[in-house]
């Protein structure tokens, strides 16, 4: 459950690395964000010399949290942190070329299929 203000880890390399949520995209008065959600996020930390620069609005997906998921099957999963990826809004592409971390099956259903396959691993 991400949600406005949330601190969140960048797992990409596109160059950010701490981004801060500022709006949960998908309705009117929407409050919580959940895994396969695109929010907008402030650029709070970024790597030097890379094209995502600090202070930049950009829009995420998000690929793991840490609230759980309860799948249909009736198992829950639950991440270490709140992590995103950074993409275009409207295509779904991801603008990195590499993914850290696992990710969530979820990704898969909600249209996400090059950064799934560029995961290391999905749970």
């Amino acid at each position: 459950m991400i949600q406005h203000r949330s601190m969140l880890r960048v797992a990409d390399n596109s160059g950010a690395k701490l981004v801060q949520c500022i709006r949960v995209l998908g309705g009117y008065k929407k409050r919580y964000a959940r895994v396969g959600d695109i929010i907008t996020v402030a650029v709070k930390s970024a790597q030097p010399h890379t094209a995502i620069k600090k202070g930049q609005v950009v829009h995420a997906v998000i690929v793991r949290q840490r609230k759980e998921i309860r799948r249909p099957n009736g198992i829950y999963i639950r991440f270490d942190e709140n992590a995103v990826v950074i993409v275009d809004k409207n295509n779904k592409e991801i603008k990195a070329t590499r993914i850290f971390g696992p990710v969530a099956r979820e990704l898969r259903a909600k249209g996400y299929n090059k950064l799934v396959s560029l995961a290391p691993e999905v749970l």
